[in-house]
């Protein structure tokens, strides 16, 4: 029996400005759907107004800075993903892939890898020196942190994902520390010297992550995701 070609296929999805829980509810109803039994494999791009997101790892350090920064308005949501505190911001491409992990690629710490690996490639391909750290998930340009990882993942269905800073809207509130790292490690590309935009920048970590798991890349708008997508 040929294999559906929906599972070899990622749909590339520009979804534009989401509320985080607007977000997370839309990958939560596309991992539904893939229990369920939809083949398709998706990438959300998206970028959010101010939130903190709190991860299974964060203690009561990120929960105290959490507090004051909801006192000033900024929206804070507990998540399933791995690791500590992060902000997202106007600014910042943030990426959610959905994506069942199949054979040889059915290994987290490889997705991870694989993850940072699109990332770097992506900005390769502008030019920006980008790297990782051993023994960190990120991304790292001129000693300055600009991209960030946490995932989650059921029944070999990832979602969670990856964000970018782009430019200098994107950088955490000095009152928080993500990642249990002090704001000042964090750097945004704009102001590192590199002016490419993110509507450049996006589709090559998208063509990238396609490399990384093997997968064919199909644009989808986000129009067509609504209708069409078990959501």
């Amino acid at each position: 029996m040929a294999e559906d070609p929906a599972r070899l296929q990622l749909s590339i999805v520009d979804c534009g400005v989401l509320d985080f829980d607007v977000a997370l509810d839309l990958q939560q109803r596309l991992v539904e759907g893939k229990l369920a039994g939809d083949p398709g494999n998706y990438l959300l791009l998206t970028e959010h107004p101010p939130v903190v997101t709190l991860g299974r790892s964060a203690d009561a350090r990120d929960e105290a800075e959490a507090e004051l920064l909801a006192a000033r308005g900024v929206r804070v949501h507990r998540v399933s993903r791995g690791g500590r505190a992060t902000y997202h911001g106007p600014g910042q491409i943030v990426g959610y892939p959905i994506v069942t992990l199949r054979g040889p690629l059915r290994d987290l710490h490889g997705y991870l890898t694989r993850l940072q690996g699109a990332l770097v490639a992506g900005l390769t391909a502008h030019g920006i020196p980008a790297v990782t750290r051993a023994g960190h998930t990120g991304l790292w340009v001129g000693g300055k942190k600009v991209g960030s990882i946490g995932v989650c993942v059921r029944s070999w269905i990832t979602y969670h994902g990856f964000s970018l800073n782009v430019t200098a809207e994107s950088l955490p509130p000095t009152e928080l520390n993500p990642c249990g790292m002090a704001p000042e490690q964090f750097g945004c590309l704009r102001e590192l010297g590199f002016a490419t935009p993110s509507g450049a920048l996006a589709p090559s970590i998208a063509e990238a992550l396609t490399d990384q798991l093997a997968l064919r890349p199909v644009r989808t708008t986000f129009q067509e995701l609504l209708t069409n997508a078990p959501v």
